[in-house]
């Protein structure tokens, strides 16, 4: 392989936003070297997510080890080093979140409902999940909503919530077709109905082309992302959607599952999404009548 090549071929492995920081940490570290347990503490991540980055760092040729004793040290290897000062000298783009604040606000927002010990655990627990799959950008703001749609589930299970249908859509990557679906749901239900979305194996952010079609009849997804599967979700739903993600979700006695056979967008072009994003629409508005929320009967749309 060429320098160019090599150059290439590094960047690749590094440009995950996880292993960008582990590198600018090492590189930056007393001796340019760490161990894994300080970067995890750094990084707010468990050790055995840091030692799968570690890994691929060490297996692309990024990062060499060396043991002392019970020790295990990483440094950055020094033949990738010039191929990888474009990561290294660039400013971190990803900062050190502020885990305290977080949960401060979550705390804020459940006073009465769940104590600190309950959000501080859920949003550990939703920071791994992301994490674990590489769902690293934005983690901070991601794991908090993450989380709080966890505990609004939690609640839900236990009668707390106020008695809306919550209905749950699932698709592999919770990218394009679980999207559209709940985009559309929200759109024609407000409040009426709670609207969830996962994936059985989340994409790193929602299909630009789904975002895409579904604005150009006036749907946003706002700050919508892919969210990991979860048996909370599942357990607080009144009715489970899936589409395509096989047997990947739970089954509890007590909700209605639903199969959408729909082709996935991610294979579409533009023309095809809009396609199936108008299937959905009237999937959707079918369910709705099902579940008793009132759709606009003006809309020549036919259910």
């Amino acid at each position: 392989m060429d320098n160019d090549g090599a150059a290439t071929s590094a960047l690749r492995v590094a440009a995950d936003p996880t292993r960008t920081r582990i590198l600018q940490i090492i590189d930056a570290a007393p001796g340019g070297r760490e161990r894994v347990g300080e970067l995890a503490a750094r990084l707010g991540l468990r050790q055995p997510t840091v030692s799968h980055h570690m890994a691929a760092l060490h297996s692309g040729g990024l990062v060499e080890r060396q043991r002392e004793g019970r020790r295990v040290w990483y440094s950055v290897h020094p033949e990738a080093r010039d191929r990888l000062r474009v990561l290294l000298d660039a400013p971190a783009a990803a900062y050190e979140p502020d885990w305290d604040r977080v949960i401060d606000g979550l705390v804020e927002r459940y006073r009465g409902t769940f104590g600190r010990e309950t959000i501080s655990d859920q949003v550990a627990q939703s920071r791994t999940l992301l994490a674990e799959r590489g769902l690293t950008t934005l983690l901070a703001s991601r794991a908090a909503a993450l989380a709080a749609e966890r505990l609004d589930d939690i609640a839900r299970a236990a009668d707390h919530a106020d008695g809306a249908p919550t209905v749950l859509f699932v698709c592999v990557r919770n990218a394009g077709r679980s999207q559209m679906a709940a985009g559309l749901m929200r759109q024609l239900a407000g409040g009426r109905v709670r609207v969830r979305t996962a994936g059985s194996s989340p994409a790193n952010s929602v299909q630009s082309d789904v975002v895409s079609v579904l604005d150009e009849i006036g749907v946003g997804l706002r700050d919508e992302f892919p969210k990991p599967l979860t048996d909370d979700a599942v357990r607080a739903a009144d009715v489970v959607v899936t589409m395509g993600c096989g047997d990947a979700c739970p089954v509890y006695p007590g909700r209605r599952y639903l199969d959408w056979e729909l082709e996935d967008p991610a294979t579409l072009g533009v023309d095809d999404i809009r396609t199936v994003r108008d299937d959905i629409d009237r999937r959707v508005r079918r369910l709705l009548v099902e579940l008793g929320v009132t759709v606009d009967e003006k809309d020549p749309r036919p259910l």
